[in-house]
C-alpha cells in the first residue's frame, strides 16, 4: 500500500471517528429520537453491515466475538449516546478520547509496564487537564453527561484491550456487534416508556452504525498494519480537534477557553505518555 493511500485512509478513519460524535449529537439535539433507541439502531445496523461484508468475503461469524466484549460494547455505545444529550461534540470527543487512552495506559501500568519520566509527566499533564476541565465553573460541562462519556471511554478502552490479540479483527468485531444487538434491544425495552422514533433520528443512527462505525472499523483495521502502533495512537490525537471543528462549522457549537486550555493539556500529555507505548483504539 502506497504512503499516499495509507495517509488518505488514515484521515478517512479519523474523520469517521469524529463523525460519530457529530452524528450522535445531531440526532439527540435536532431530532426526537431517544438515546436508547439510537444506541440499539446504531449497533444493529453496524452488525448487519459487518455480517454482509463477511458473507461477501465468504467468511463465517460463527464462534467469533465474546459475550463479555459485547456487554462492554453496549456500555460504551449507551454511555456515548446518553452523554450527547447534554454535551457538545467537542467536549464529548475530548472526554471519550481521554478516558480511552488513560484506561489503556493505566492497564499497562497495573500489569507491570514502566514509563519513562517524560511519559509520567505526560500522564500527569493529561490528568491535570481533565481535572481542570471538570472543575466547577460557569463553563463546566454538565456533570451527568461527563460521567456518561467517561464511562463510555473506560468501556471502549476495555473493549480495545480485549481485542488487541484478535487475529481476524473484522470477524471478531462482527461477532461482538451481533451479540451486542439483543443486549441493546433489551436496553430499549427496559426504557420503553421513553422510546421515541423519529425518521431523521433513525437515519442518523443507521449512518452512524453502518458507515461511521462498521465501515470505518473495516478501513481502520486495513490501514493499522501499515502504521506503527504509536503512530496510530498519536494520529488519533486529531479526533477531538476534528470533532471540535465539525461542531463549530456544522452545529454552531461554541468553543470555550476552558475547553481550549484543557484540550491542549490533555492532548499534549497523552502524546507524551504514548510516545513509547503501543496503545491505540483497536
Amino acid at each position: 500500500m502506497t504512503r499516499t493511500k495509507v495517509s488518505a485512509l488514515t484521515l478517512l478513519t479519523l474523520v469517521g471517528f469524529a463523525g460519530n460524535s457529530l452524528l450522535c449529537r445531531s440526532a439527540l439535539t435536532e431530532t426526537n429520537i431517544d438515546a436508547a433507541s439510537f444506541t440499539t439502531i446504531r449497533i444493529t445496523s453496524g452488525a448487519l453491515l459487518l455480517y454482509l461484508i463477511l458473507k461477501i468475503k465468504g467468511k463465517s461469524v460463527v464462534g467469533k466475538g465474546t459475550w463479555l466484549s459485547a456487554i462492554v460494547l453496549v456500555f460504551y455505545a449507551a454511555g456515548f449516546s446518553f452523554a450527547y444529550m447534554n454535551l457538545t461534540a467537542a467536549t464529548g470527543s475530548l472526554l471519550l478520547f481521554s478516558a480511552v487512552q488513560i484506561t489503556m495506559i493505566s492497564h499497562g501500568l497495573w500489569f507491570g509496564e514502566r514509563l519513562m519520566k517524560p511519559q509520567y509527566t505526560g500522564l500527569i499533564l493529561a490528568m491535570g487537564g481533565l481535572v481542570y476541565f471538570l472543575l466547577p465553573g460557569l463553563s463546566t460541562p454538565p456533570l451527568g453527561g461527563c460521567l456518561f462519556m467517561i464511562g463510555a471511554g473506560i468501556s471502549w478502552g476495555m473493549y480495545s484491550l480485549r481485542g488487541k490479540k484478535t487475529v481476524d479483527a473484522v470477524a471478531t468485531t462482527a461477532g461482538n456487534f451481533m451479540r451486542a444487538t439483543p443486549i441493546a434491544i433489551l436496553l430499549s425495552a427496559l426504557r420503553y416508556h421513553a422510546v421515541v422514533f423519529d425518521i431523521n433520528g433513525v437515519l442518523y443512527a443507521i449512518v452512524s452504525g453502518a458507515l461511521a462505525t462498521a465501515m470505518i472499523y473495516v478501513v481502520w483495521y486495513t490501514v493499522v498494519p501499515e502504521l506503527k502502533e504509536t503512530s496510530a495512537a498519536v494520529a488519533q490525537l486529531a479526533v477531538p480537534v476534528i470533532a471540535a471543528l465539525g461542531g463549530i462549522i456544522l452545529l454552531g457549537e461554541p468553543i470555550t477557553l476552558r475547553y481550549a486550555l484543557s484540550a491542549v493539556a490533555i492532548l499534549s500529555g497523552i502524546s507524551l505518555a504514548i510516545r513509547e507505548k503501543q496503545c491505540f483504539i483497536c
